[in-house]
C-alpha cells in the first residue's frame, strides 16, 4: 500500500511538472513554474518600494546617469528580442525602472521581477566602464527574465503546500507565501542582497546576459575580464561541489565557450 501511494503521489507531482513547465527563451530549458508571473510582479513591486525607502540612492549624478543609460539599453534590447520572438506576453507587467544605490562595502546589484533593478555604487570599482555595468546589468535582467525567481520560489512552495492548488495557497496564505518570495529572493533579511541562485541559474544567466548586452551595441567580450576581477575579490571560496555559485574557472570557461555564439548578436554602438 505504501508503494502504491509513493507511486500515485510521484505521478502526481510529475503531472503538476508538466502541466506548470515553461520553456526558458533562447536555451530551451524547461523549468518549472507554479506561481503565476503576474503575482511575482506584484510582491517584487511591493519589496522593491520598502528597499528603497530605506536605501538612499546615490547623489553621484554621473554614475547614475550610467546605471540609467546602460539598463535603458540593455531592457530595450530585451523587449526587441522578445518581440521578435512572439514572446512579448513574458514581459507583461513590466515597469522598468533602474537606480544607483549607495551602498560603497557591497559589490552587488539586483533584478527583480518586473524589472526594477538596482546597482549598488560598491560593485562600480569592479565595473569599470560601461562594458563591465552592462555585464552585471544584462546578468541579472536575465535571471528576471527567465523567471529563475519563479521557478526558485516554485519548488519551494511545492516542498511546502505539496498538492495544494498554489493559487489557493497564494489566496488563503499570503503571510507564508510573503515569507517564501523573501526567502526566494532575500531582501530585507540580508539588508536587499539577493540568495545566490543556483549553478545552473548562474551558467543561464551569463548566456543570456552575453546575448541581450551584445544585442545592445556593449561588447559581451569584457566579461571575461570582469569576472576575473570579480574573482580576486571574491576571497577564499568552497569548492564548487559545496557551493550554489560555479566556480570562477568554470563560469569563465563556460562564458568563453559561448562566445561565438553570442558575437553574432553584437552590434558595435
Amino acid at each position: 500500500m505504501r508503494i502504491l501511494f509513493k507511486t500515485l503521489f510521484a505521478i502526481i507531482l510529475a503531472a503538476m511538472f508538466f502541466i506548470s513547465c515553461s520553456t526558458v527563451p533562447l536555451t530551451g530549458r524547461k523549468q518549472l513554474s507554479l506561481v503565476p508571473e503576474s503575482e511575482m510582479i506584484s510582491m517584487s513591486f511591493n519589496s522593491y518600494s520598502e528597499f528603497m525607502k530605506t536605501n538612499p540612492i546615490s547623489t553621484d549624478k554621473a554614475n547614475s546617469a550610467l546605471v540609467q543609460e546602460v539598463g535603458k539599453n540593455i531592457s530595450q534590447a530585451v523587449i526587441k528580442y522578445f518581440s521578435d520572438n512572439n514572446l512579448s506576453s513574458r514581459l507583461e507587467g513590466y515597469q522598468w525602472e533602474f537606480n544607483l544605490v549607495k551602498n560603497d562595502t557591497t559589490p552587488n546589484a539586483w533584478c527583480m521581477p518586473g524589472g526594477k533593478v538596482v546597482v549598488y555604487s560598491g560593485i562600480l570599482p569592479l565595473t569599470k566602464d560601461k562594458n563591465g555595468l552592462a555585464v552585471v546589468v544584462s546578468h541579472e535582467i536575465a535571471h528576471a527574465v527567465a523567471r529563475h525567481g519563479n521557478e526558485r520560489m516554485s519548488q519551494e512552495m511545492l516542498a511546502q503546500f505539496g498538492s495544494v492548488v498554489l493559487s489557493e495557497a497564494i489566496k488563503e496564505k499570503p503571510e507564508q507565501t510573503k515569507a517564501i518570495f523573501g526567502s526566494a529572493y532575500g531582501l530585507g533579511a540580508q539588508y536587499g542582497v539577493m540568495l545566490p541562485f543556483s549553478r545552473e541559474h548562474e551558467l543561464e544567466a551569463d548566456k543570456l546576459g552575453l546575448i541581450f548586452m551584445a544585442m545592445a551595441g556593449y561588447d559581451p567580450q569584457t566579461a571575461v575580464e570582469f569576472w576575473e576581477r570579480m574573482s580576486v575579490v571574491g576571497g577564499q571560496k568552497p569548492p564548487e561541489f559545496m557551493s550554489t555559485h560555479p566556480s570562477d574557472a568554470t563560469r569563465i570557461q563556460r562564458i568563453k565557450e559561448a562566445m561565438p555564439e553570442v558575437l553574432t548578436y553584437y552590434k558595435k554602438q
